[in-house]
This record gives C-alpha cells, structure tokens and sequence, in this order.
C-alpha cells in the first residue's frame, strides 16, 4: 500500500494495492505496521462503525476533545463518499484549512485522521457505505461538531452530490470562529503533545 500525508498535518491518504482475478479482488485495507512506520505512532483500536448514507448527506465536522480524542481510519466499502479532515487546531499553521481524499468501492483508498483533527464526509452515491476504525469508544460528553456549511471554512462541496442532507445537530453546531471563541477547539500544542505520548506505545 501507498501512504502519502495530505495538505492538513498528521492525517494520511492510503491506496491499497489489490489483486484481482476472475473470482473478484482482494487487498489489504488497513495495515498497523505500514500505517505506524508513515506516521511514527501506534495505532490501537476501540470501535468499528459503519454508516449508510443516500447521496447528498453530509456527516461532520465532527471532532472529540485531546485527550485521548479519538483519531479514525475511514473507508468505503460501498458506493462513493468525498471525505474532508479540516485542521480545528487553534494555532495550528494550517488552522482552517482542509482537504479531501475520494473514498470508493474502485480505488478503496481509506483515510486517516489524527485526533483533534475535524472529519467531514459527503456521500456522492445513495447507499454510499462507510466503515470506520477508531481509537477509542464513544463519548457523547466528549464529542462536538462544527457546522459543516460554514463559510469561514468554505468546504466545497461536489455538485454530484446533489442537495445536501445535514442532521439538526449538525446545522446547529457552531461555526470555526463561535467554536474557537468558546474554548471549544483543541490546540495545535496540546495535539502534538499527545501524539508524542503515542510514538512507540
């Protein structure tokens, strides 16, 4: 498998290697050993989730307070989705910005998000069906959002994707600014902090 870091730090493309035959294809999509030599932490995994989505439904920015955070490996098994990390570490030097990996059941590439990065999906295709490493359980009292559409942050979305689909709590969260006024967002400082605490474990 390849792994090449994107535009916001510490948050990984992966394009698995497969091999097919008359039969169908296999390939490995998520690997702990390649995944730790790219980004020079370990990985330990708590929960799988899968999520469905018809296209047009948008799902983030979701994020979990550092720490421990919960950082995610994201793939498609079914369909098509655009996935968005966006750097939400306030003094981060690409705080605000974002970027995308396209997420299919053709390439099967997969995401990963460091904690305390925001991570966004829109589904390009009806059934569009993801699943989900993560490294830790869910914590309701620990997990916030901010407002996909807010325009501070300006994600494109992709016109195939048609009109977007937003839960209330999401249309409801804060935008960057309101959220990093408040106290909510994680620092680039205490992020990195964590990361070391995680090199070798």
């Amino acid at each position: 498998m390849q792994i090449r870091e994107l535009n916001v730090p510490d948050s990984y493309e992966i394009t698995p290697k497969q091999f097919g035959d008359d039969r169908g294809v296999f390939l490995e999509w998520y690997r702990f050993d390649k995944l730790e030599e790219a980004t020079g932490r370990s990985i330990k995994l708590a929960q799988s989730n899968t999520s469905v989505s018809k296209r047009g439904s948008v799902r983030g920015i979701h994020f979990a307070d550092i720490p421990i955070g919960q950082a995610k490996y994201v793939t498609a098994t079914r369909g098509a989705v655009l996935d968005y990390v966006v750097d939400i570490r306030v003094g981060s030097p690409t705080f605000g910005q974002w970027d995308t990996v396209l997420l299919d059941d053709t390439d099967r590439k997969a995401i990963f998000i460091s904690e305390g990065l925001g991570h966004c999906f829109v589904a390009l295709t009806d059934d569009a069906t993801v699943s989900y490493l993560v490294t830790d359980t869910y914590r309701p009292e620990r997990e916030h959002g901010i407002n996909p559409l807010d325009a501070e942050i300006g994600l494109v979305l992709p016109p195939e994707a048609g009109e977007p689909l937003l839960s209330p709590k999401d249309t409801e969260a804060p935008g960057l600014s309101e959220a990093a006024a408040s106290g909510l967002l994680p620092t680039w400082e205490a992020a990195r902090a964590f990361y070391e605490t995680l090199k070798g474990n």
